[in-house]
């Protein structure tokens, strides 16, 4: 593999965070198994606001990273544009949330204004330990049919009416947690959009690269490569 990649990294970076130290460690890690060469590039909230699809052309897959976000409200603008962009994405962390917020208003599925996600149950300012079990084959096949202990600092629980309408319409859920909520979704209609509660480059080494980050690159990857082939 040779062909650079480049990937927009959409959040408020703050070097002192692990979770943003984290993001650019991981893709590193993850580049080096590929053997890919990617480039990344942290778009403030602020900035991706401004931006449109056609904005999103220079790049070939979008990372969300966790928060906190400076502006809720402006990510929810961000997120219906990485959507419509049908580009590679991956969410981790508070995005979460943020991204099923943007379905439940996408798809009306809260007119009567009810609550359906808790709010957030990790404790405050740390990590939490949470055990991420696999569901769909591509899921188990990634994991390689073993759970995985992962770190969140943020958590919620879906109520059940939401979820029975999200995996009938709209989503797949690809691994639950040993809550029993639903830990990492998968959209339907989407090449490849995969949210993940939890922060899994917390937990990427250089020796063991985080599977769900290398499938992210290596999908995008595998994108650009055709793209490329098409307009050859």
């Amino acid at each position: 593999m040779s062909e650079l990649i480049k990937i927009a990294v959409i959040g408020d970076f703050n070097f002192t965070f692990n979770t943003h130290h984290a993001t650019n460690l991981a893709i590193d890690h993850s580049k080096n198994l590929l053997e890919v060469e990617a480039n990344y590039y942290w778009i403030r909230i602020n900035e991706a606001t401004r931006m449109k699809v056609s904005d999103y052309s220079n790049y070939d897959a979008v990372w969300v990273a966790p928060g906190p976000f400076s502006n809720t409200f402006f990510l929810h603008g961000v997120l219906k544009v990485l959507l419509e962009s049908k580009l590679p994405l991956l969410i981790t962390g508070e995005g979460y949330k943020q991204l099923i917020e943007v379905l439940i208003n996408q798809f009306n599925l809260n007119p009567n204004n009810e609550k359906l996600i808790s709010d957030n149950l990790a404790p405050e300012n740390n990590f939490e330990k949470v055990d991420v079990i696999p569901l769909t084959e591509s899921m188990k096949k990634m994991y390689q049919n073993m759970g995985r202990s992962e770190l969140c600092s943020a958590r919620y629980s879906l109520y059940p009416q939401l979820i029975d309408y999200l995996k009938k319409e709209v989503i797949d859920i690809e691994a639950i947690n040993h809550y029993d909520d639903p830990e990492v979704i998968s959209l339907k209609n989407h090449p490849f959009c995969v949210a993940s509660m939890s922060v899994p480059q917390i937990c990427s080494t250089r020796e063991m690269p985080h599977p769900l980050i290398s499938s992210f690159l290596n999908y995008a990857y595998l994108t650009a490569s055709n793209m490329i082939e098409r307009t050859a």
